[in-house]
Parts: structure tokens; C-alpha cells; sequence
């Protein structure tokens, strides 16, 4: 088996030393911080995330008890969200009227300068064919690999910080001298809808030789860290992986290769702010035209993965053609429950998409009857405002309705009927069931503003700027106003979304919970358990929000963390609820990292003492939680912290730095 070698950059000989292990090696980390005059003290936890990705092969001793903790064996898998992968050119392009050619291995996503200054060659280096998903005659992107290509999308002193994405979590790693094998990186291009990742690049098959050489070399399972679309890669990898390996073989493979999977802001019944970047384009923060990105995001397979869909409605089993010209009575690409027709919205908080179509040529009855009722409503020539819920939207009855009137629909109900639909693996644009294993923990952040509805009008403009957005619906606080701030009438959630997500969609992971569900909620900040609040058992009903009854304040951020290990044998759930988390910055959240490798550090321990780590408390556990209380005039949490002046520090806080013996901190998490 591969054993992990010492690094000597992290080998000191301190003396005396403490008589704990765990603290040795805090102390050796602060005796060489001593000696480099201004290493930073993350170093001093050195030990503590080790453990998470296994960089550690030692014999310890905790409350007197020798144990060996061979920690060299887990390995972090980080599976990018969407647009969080950089893409590189895979051919020569000669830009016209511009100095910035093309050439193999340029960066194409994103590189701000070619796409200003020559947009008209970036766009055939980005766009795809809608039908086929081919590249541009001319130009071809594929997506880059290793960890660089998902820090930063478009380096650069300016550029670099505005596009980070997993940079702080790498650093982060890095500074507590995890090992470059211990975590990998698994970039797609996410340009492609989950068949054609498959078709092109074998990313699937990859994926899944990923895992199993991760195992060979550290000798055990893995974490997987996944965020935004990366969850529903994740999830159709599970279910190719069924096609892949022998039935009974299946969740054994799962057991051996996953140790655990870390669901971060997964749009589990999608985003509706899909549908605006489909009517409108989404300029992805780009100096570029709406038009101009509405049609590079169009031609993407990948634009319908994140569209919302029922909650209430299941895919067929075999499939069949739905678009057709002939006539049906019924349109039968779901089977819905009662629960569709009785309930407004389909689960959402509103209708996502009203819009205006100026006339009527026909109405379209293999699209249901209640889009024909609407259509025979009509007046000639007069505009009509329409409405669509969740369900319309996913089996294309949107579409249908607008595409007389828009050139993109035709287009997009070729992808939903193709690549969605009619995939032979999974209709992605169905409910998640819980996936087979061991541990899950579903991540999001709540409270936030988020879009969960749009009015739209025709522009008078030509495609593709013929539709302008005339009003946004937005949940906030357990109610739904418009942009213009004007009430309307829903179903809100207990909580808001993640500013792009809505909340029904994150929580929905909490059906994955059982019928007794344990509830913490704790400030984000480090606390001495006076503004904990616990509740056990709480019934939880399958279907249905768990609503805490528990205190507020309003100038205090929160976690909320639901957890479950008792309803199925051998695995646990938990959700966690982040307040004020935003969906595009959370992977950068010290907060969520703190509680991450905490939750790890638990789970290897042979003494844990809890299914769970302990919420009780959150003392310091870095110099960088280490503050200065001018109202005492001393180090705040003066119990773990202490003023110790560093040459270079500028500031009385800086001088504020962890204990010696802050180490025994981390025994009381298990």
C-alpha cells in the first residue's frame, strides 16, 4: 500500500515536548512559526485537516488511550458547477480586423480580452450546434484539466480575483498541507448536455476510473465535493454507473469508493433563472450584448439541465417521440400525482414564466387542454398574457406555445425531446431520490433574495432581443413581491433561496430525511453555547418542510442543521441551512469549511462519542478567529486566545493569537 511521505518543510523537533501528540504537533507547527519570523498560523491546524483528505500516518494518544490513525487514505473529488470550468481552444483561428488570433491551448472561457476585443471569433470558439452539439467549423474548445482549471476562470491580477471560484478552497488546502494527489479535480465541459459528455469525451467512464484510482493509491474511499450543476452530474453518474456494474456489485462499489458526499447548492428541482437566461440571455457578468449571450446560451445542450421542473411528476419508462405533429389527446411524457393538479404552481412558489404572445394562429392541442382553453381565449391580434408553472416548462409546453414567435423554441424542444427526455440513462428533469450512500450532506445557503417568477413581453425588436423581462417576482422572508414592490399571491417557503436558487429547490434534499429528525441551530460565528437551541426527534412528515420552532435574532447569522442517522441502517443525511449564503460564492465560505473538516474530523475519530459533531460550542480555532476587545482591552475569548506580538504585525487583533493549548479544543468534537 502507498504510504504518505513526510514533508520537511513540515518536520521540526520541538523541546520540550507536550506530553499530548496532538498538541507536539500544534507546537512543533508554532516553534517553526517562531523561527520563519511570519508563517501563517493556519499551520497550526495542521494536524486537524490533514485528517480530512488523509495526509496523516501516526500513532496518537487522546485521554490517555494510545490509537493508530491512518489517515493517508482519503482523497477530496471536486466536481465544478456550471460555467466553472475554464475551456481552451483546440484549434488555429484566424481573427479578422484584430490582432488576437486563436491558437491551441488559448483560454477561451473566459479570457476578457479576446471577448471584447474580438467577440465575433470568441463566439465560434464558444457556441455549439443546437442540434447536434458539434463544435464551429472553424473553432473548437475543450474543457482544460487538473485543479487550474477551476480557480480561476480568467487569471490575472484584476481578472483573477472577480473570477475565482474554488481558489480559496484549494488555498485552503494548500496552507494546511494537504497533499497535491489528495485532491482531484474533475472538469467537463459544461457546455453539453450528461449524454453527450459521455458520447464525446467519456467523462463518465473517466469519472468513475477517477474514484477507482483514487482508491488504489491512497487505499480508501472518497469525498465528494460537489456544487451547483456538479450535483446533477454527480447524480447521473450514479445512474450510469448502474449500466456499468453488475447489479449486486453496485452498491458495493458505491461503499468502497464514496466515504461521503457533499451536496453544495444543488438545484435538485432547478432554477428558474434558467428560463431568463433562455428568453433573455444571461451576459454571465460579460461586457456582451443580452442578445449575444441568449444565443451563445441557447446553442449549449447544457441550457435545459437546470430547468425547473414538478416535484410531483415522474418520467415514463420507455420513451417515446412526445413532439409530434399528429394529435393526442393527453400529453404524456410525465405521470403526475393528484398532488400537480390539485396544488398551484407545481411546487413552486409562483408561475415562472407569464408572458404575452401578441396573436393566435392555432392552438395546439397535444399540449393539454388547459394551454388550449388558455389559446382559444385569445382575441385576434390582441396580446394575452399566459401562464406557466414548473411542469409546463419541463415537458415543453412553454416552448410550444411561443414558437410561432420565437426562432429558439424549435431548437430547444429538439434538446428537451433528444438530449432530456428521450436519454436513455435518466431524465434528468425528474425528482432526485436519495442517492445509496453512506453519508450525505446536502448544503445551501437561505434567506437571501431570490427570482422565482418573470413577466415577459414581446420587444418589437428582431430576434433574437424580441422578448423584454417586464417584471421579476421575488421571495423574501416568507412572502412574494415584484420588483416594482408590489404583493402577490403564492405559496413562499418558510425561508428564501440563495439569490439563485429558490428555496423549494434546495430543501427538497430534506425529503431525504427520516420521520425523527434532530435540529440545531447555532450562530456562524465562534459561540459558547448560550444561543444553541436543540431539538430531538422532531416529526418530520415525507413531503413536507421541517419548520423549526426556534428564536431569531435578527443581527445574528445562523446555521440550521437538520440530521438523520437512525431511519436507514449504516448511513446518514443531514441538511444544513447557511443564512445569507450566496449560491455563487458559498465554496469560498470560511464558515462552511470551518464546519466541513470539523464534521471530518469527527467522523475518523475511533472516540467520537456522537453520530454527528457536537454543535455545543465554537471556540477559536485559527489566529484568524482571534480578535482584539477594545471595550475589555484585552484578546477577546481570552480562554483561547492571547496578545502575542509578531514582528509585522500593524494592528492590536493581528497580535491576537491562539493558545498553546487550544489543541485540547478539538477533542471536545468528538
Amino acid at each position: 500500500m502507498y504510504k504518505t511521505q513526510p514533508n520537511p518543510q513540515l518536520t521540526y523537533t520541538p523541546s520540550p515536548p507536550p506530553s499530548n501528540p496532538q498538541s507536539t504537533i500544534i507546537t512543533r507547527t508554532r516553534s517553526h512559526t517562531r523561527e520563519a519570523g511570519r508563517m501563517k498560523s493556519d499551520l497550526k491546524f495542521i494536524a486537524v485537516v490533514f485528517v480530512i483528505v488523509g495526509v496523516l500516518d501516526r500513532t496518537s494518544v487522546v485521554n490517555g488511550g494510545q490509537f493508530k490513525g491512518d489517515y493517508s487514505k482519503l482523497s477530496g473529488i471536486i466536481i465544478p458547477g456550471f460555467a466553472s470550468t475554464q475551456l481552451r481552444a483546440w484549434s488555429i483561428l484566424d481573427c479578422p480586423y484584430s490582432p488576437l488570433d486563436f491558437n491551441p491551448l488559448d483560454l477561451v472561457w473566459l479570457d476578457t480580452t479576446k471577448c471584447l476585443s474580438a467577440m465575433n471569433c470568441w463566439l465560434k470558439c464558444m457556441m455549439l450546434d443546437p442540434y447536434n452539439q458539434t463544435d464551429h467549423p472553424e473553432c473548437k474548445s475543450r474543457p482544460d484539466s487538473g485543479l487550474s482549471a477551476i480557480t480561476e476562470l480568467d487569471p490575472g491580477y484584476i481578472t483573477g480575483p472577480l473570477s475565482s471560484v474554488w481558489k480559496e478552497w484549494i488555498k485552503w488546502c494548500i496552507e494546511f498541507g494537504i497533499e497535491a494527489n489528495a485532491i482531484l479535480a474533475v472538469p467537463y465541459d459544461w457546455r453539453l448536455s450528461p449524454s453527450k459528455l459521455e458520447e464525446r469525451d467519456l467523462y463518465f467512464h473517466k469519472l468513475k476510473l477517477t474514484f477507482e484510482t483514487a482508491l488504489k493509491h491512497r487505499g480508501g474511499p472518497s469525498i465528494v465535493f460537489a456544487h451547483s450543476l456538479g450535483n446533477n452530474v454527480f447524480r447521473y453518474f450514479l445512474e450510469w454507473l448502474k449500466l456499468e456494474i453488475a447489479p449486486k456489485k453496485y452498491i458495493q462499489w458505491l461503499d468502497d469508493h464514496i466515504h461521503a458526499y457533499f451536496a453544495v447548492g444543488s438545484p435538485l428541482l432547478g432554477s428558474v433563472q434558467t428560463v431568463e437566461a433562455t428568453l433573455s440571455g444571461s451576459t454571465f457578468g460579460l461586457p456582451v450584448p443580452e442578445g449575444t449571450a441568449r444565443l451563445m446560451f441557447n446553442s449549449f445542450g447544457s441550457s435545459l439541465w437546470m430547468t425547473p421542473f414538478s416535484e410531483y411528476c415522474q418520467s415514463e419508462n420507455v420513451y417515446s417521440k412526445h413532439f409530434s405533429t399528429g394529435r393526442k389527446k393527453k400529453h404524456n411524457i410525465y405521470h403526475c400525482d393528484d398532488l400537480e393538479y390539485r396544488l398551484n404552481y407545481s411546487g413552486f412558489p409562483t408561475n415562472i414564466i407569464n408572458i404575452e404572445i401578441p396573436s393566435v394562429v392555432e392552438a395546439y392541442p397535444s399540449f393539454g387542454d388547459e394551454l388550449q382553453a388558455n389559446l382559444s381565449n385569445m382575441e385576434c391580434g390582441v396580446p394575452t398574457q399566459l401562464s406557466f408553472n414548473a411542469r409546463e416548462i419541463a415537458d415543453g409546453t412553454f416552448f410550444k406555445a411561443i414558437e410561432d414567435y420565437d426562432p429558439d423554441s424549435k431548437r430547444l424542444l429538439y434538446q428537451l425531446d433528444k438530449l432530456y427526455h428521450g436519454d436513455p440513462v435518466l431524465n434528468p428533469l425528474t425528482p432526485w431520490e436519495r442517492p445509496p450512500l453512506k453519508n450525505i450532506f446536502c448544503i445551501y445557503g437561505v434567506d437571501s433574495r431570490t427570482e422565482v417568477g418573470y413577466y415577459f413581453a414581446p420587444s418589437g425588436k428582431p430576434y433574437p432581443d424580441n422578448w423584454i423581462m417586464t417584471d421579476v417576482v421575488y421571495e423574501f422572508e416568507g412572502i412574494l413581491f415584484t420588483r416594482s414592490g408590489n404583493l402577490i399571491e403564492g405559496n413562499p417557503g418558510a425561508a428564501s433561496g440563495d439569490e439563485t436558487v429558490p428555496y423549494n429547490s434546495l430543501s427538497y434534499c430534506k425529503n431525504w430525511l427520516g420521520p425523527k429528525v434532530n435540529i440545531t441551530r447555532t450562530p456562524q460565528s465562534e459561540h459558547d453555547g448560550e444561543d444553541v437551541q436543540v431539538h430531538t426527534d422532531v416529526e418530520h412528515q415525507i413531503g413536507a418542510d421541517i419548520i423549526p420552532n426556534m428564536t431569531r435574532s435578527s443581527r445574528v447569522k445562523y446555521i440550521t442543521y437538520y440530521e438523520d442517522s437512525e431511519s436507514l441502517p449504516g448511513q446518514r443525511t443531514a441538511v444544513w441551512e447557511i443564512d445569507k449564503a450566496n449560491h455563487r460564492n458559498i465554496v469560498r465560505s470560511p464558515i462552511l469549511m470551518r464546519e466541513l473538516w470539523l464534521e471530518m474530523w469527527h467522523d475518523i475519530h475511533p472516540d467520537k462519542k456522537s453520530k454527528f459533531v457536537t454543535k455545543a460550542k465554537r471556540g477559536p480555532l485559527r489566529d484568524e478567529d482571534c480578535y482584539w476587545d477594545y471595550g475589555k482591552a484585552r484578546c477577546a475569548w481570552a480562554e483561547y486566545c492571547e496578545y502575542r506580538y509578531v514582528f509585522g504585525d500593524v494592528h492590536l487583533g493581528q497580535s491576537c493569537r491562539v493558545k498553546s493549548s487550544s489543541a485540547d479544543l478539538l477533542l471536545k468534537y468528538v
